[in-house]
């Protein structure tokens, strides 16, 4: 335990020294590109990045187009890190790569702002530090304009993009949700959405929305990110991309409301995609699997300068109908809950309590790989946990986190659900992140 603690101790050091000496080596100017342009701070758009507050929103809706247009809109990102599982297997090694070590999880170049009046755009190009890959990362390309109906102001706009649900503009769904930041080295569970599995592999195309700052609707259209579109998966692992046939909707409605001067703000809305894959993505002529996901999320905000509260939930269901994979069942079900509080003291202390809960059918062929680790011997998807983060927020483009991440069920089961004798307490993890903007 002693040594544990040393070993922790010489770690944290590591990744605070090595904080204080990029953030310090960075100019006075050097900071994201949206607060250049702006000219506000971080903490008007941000609850604490990445949450956006209802100026973020605007912000967002408004094509990323307020503020002066920049000659350089670049902005950098830098990820240093170390997971601690409470019981990595060396046998296995695999499963765990650079478990205990500091590591650059990530490093981003962004090109970001305002391009003209109505045009602007968020793009991403991260540096994998776990497997060594460059590629792009999240894209949100946009026009915005407005208009007045019935004297109310209507903001509309179009979108180009390559994540569902990376163009919304709340924190519930997959692209935003919580945990905003989370290690790339832990094992995670077998079974998720389709909705959170396409990012940088899609290019979704759509329109949008938001009425007397009150009704929000999108609708998108997704397809293959190939032929014009490939560039919104450049540099990705193609040989496991997925494969969609025609164009798959994407339907968004919410209603939001802000009050107290614009210091408690709420919102309830829901969505649904409906993706229709190739199980195999080097034929795209033969028969498809369906995948239809409704989803129900709820957002509440209170903030000022000294207290900020908030809380999101969202939940999936998902309809799985294997067409043409061949699995134990003919069609398959699953739903998800997330949820999350959150809050921060004087814009630098922050603590959040997350929730997370995946429940479907049992599938032998879909969920149990057979591989000790990561296998499920009942076949079951069922996993759940809580998440207890703490955070700390020096200077504003600086962020330190301690994140705590307990599974209660996993991959079916609590103990042993993988047939080879390991429970669910055993992916838990300690993750901490030194997480660098500028």
């Amino acid at each position: 335990m002693h040594f544990f603690a040393l070993k922790w101790s010489r770690h944290l050091l590591i990744i605070i020294v090595a904080t204080i000496s990029v953030s310090s080596a960075a100019p006075a100017n050097a900071v994201p590109a949206f607060a250049r342009q702006t000219g506000l701070e971080c903490t008007s758009c941000h609850v604490s990045w990445p949450e956006l507050t209802p100026t973020g929103r605007q912000f967002k809706l408004n094509g990323y187009t307020l503020g002066e247009r920049q000659s350089f809109p670049l902005a950098g990102m830098l990820q240093l890190s170390r997971t601690s599982t409470a019981k990595a297997n060396p046998a296995n090694a695999g499963d765990f790569p650079r478990d205990g070590d500091v590591v650059v999880q990530q490093a981003s170049v962004f090109v970001a702002g305002k391009i003209s009046d109505h045009v602007g755009a968020f793009t991403q190009w991260t540096y994998d530090g776990i497997d060594h890959r460059a590629s792009i990362d999240n894209v949100d390309l946009r026009y915005a304009n407005r208009i007045d109906i019935a004297k109310q102001a209507l903001i509309y706009g179009f979108t180009l993009h390559n994540n569902p649900t990376v163009q919304d503009v709340f924190n519930t769904g997959p692209a935003w949700g919580f945990p905003f930041g989370s290690s790339s080295v832990a094992i995670a569970p077998n079974a998720s959405t389709a909705i959170e599995s396409l990012g940088q592999q899609v290019a979704g195309t759509g329109a949008y929305a938001l009425w007397a700052n009150t009704l929000y609707g999108e609708f998108s259209s997704y397809r293959t990110a190939d032929r014009e579109f490939s560039l919104l998966r450049t540099g990705t692992d193609r040989s496991s991309d997925a494969a969609l046939k025609g164009n798959n909707p994407y339907l968004r409605l919410a209603l939001q409301h802000e009050w107290d001067d614009g210091a408690q703000s709420a919102m309830i809305g829901a969505y649904r995609l409906s993706v229709d894959r190739y199980p195999d993505n080097t034929n795209t002529t033969g028969p498809i699997d369906r995948f239809r996901d409704v989803g129900v999320d709820a957002q509440y905000q209170y903030i000022t300068d000294r207290h900020r509260i908030s809380m999101q939930i969202n939940t999936i269901r998902e309809t799985q109908d294997w067409m043409a994979s061949t699995q134990s069942n003919p069609s398959d079900v699953l739903r998800e809950i997330r949820g999350k509080i959150g809050y921060y003291y004087d814009r630098k202390y922050g603590a959040n309590l997350g929730y997370f809960s995946i429940k479907g059918n049992s599938d032998a062929t879909l969920y149990n790989t057979g591989a000790a680790d990561t296998g499920s011997v009942s076949g079951s998807p069922n996993s759940s946990g809580y998440i207890l983060e703490l955070d700390y927020l020096p200077k504003r483009d600086v962020r330190l986190m301690l994140q705590y991440t307990e599974y209660t069920k996993f991959n079916g089961a609590k103990f042993n659900y993988d047939g080879f004798g390991r429970d669910a307490r055993n992916n838990n993890t300690l993750y901490l992140l030194a997480w660098l903007m500028f």
